[in-house]
């Protein structure tokens, strides 16, 4: 069961479509503290700041793509990790030192490479996406 008590990695982002390379931030994002949290900002059909107007999936979709990709993983809804739909959140601030750590992840060049642009254009051009 999941444990709000218990110290958390939290991925925020867009998922615009769930692709190989966020399932490898999950699995990084998850040796940290063994569960994580999966923020979906509701940007559909909205733009997702500068440069992020590509976003025709919905919180369902993703949700459900999330899910089936991780469990095919390995990986268990409400155990190692929990879904919540977040705001449009293009800022992130915070005061003093509060007990946060934020952390860029980089990885080798095949996994940095993976782009939800090409594949959402090659979604279109087999016309599964709009």
């Amino acid at each position: 069961m999941f444990d709000t008590k218990k110290p958390t990695v939290l991925l925020l982002g867009r998922w615009q479509p769930w692709h190989d390379g966020h399932s490898a931030l999950f699995e990084r994002a998850l040796l940290k503290t063994g569960q994580v949290i999966i923020q979906v900002r509701d940007v559909q059909d909205s733009s997702g700041g500068k440069g992020q107007d590509d976003n025709p999936f919905s919180f369902k979709e993703i949700s459900e793509d999330i899910s089936e990709k991780l469990k095919i993983l390995g990986y268990k809804l409400n155990e190692d990790f929990i879904i919540q739909l977040v705001p449009n959140i293009t800022n992130i601030t915070y005061g003093r030192g509060v007990g946060y750590t934020i952390e860029k992840e980089s990885f080798n060049s095949d996994t940095e490479s993976i782009s939800a642009t090409r594949i959402r254009k090659n979604l279109r051009a087999k016309g599964k996406i709009k």
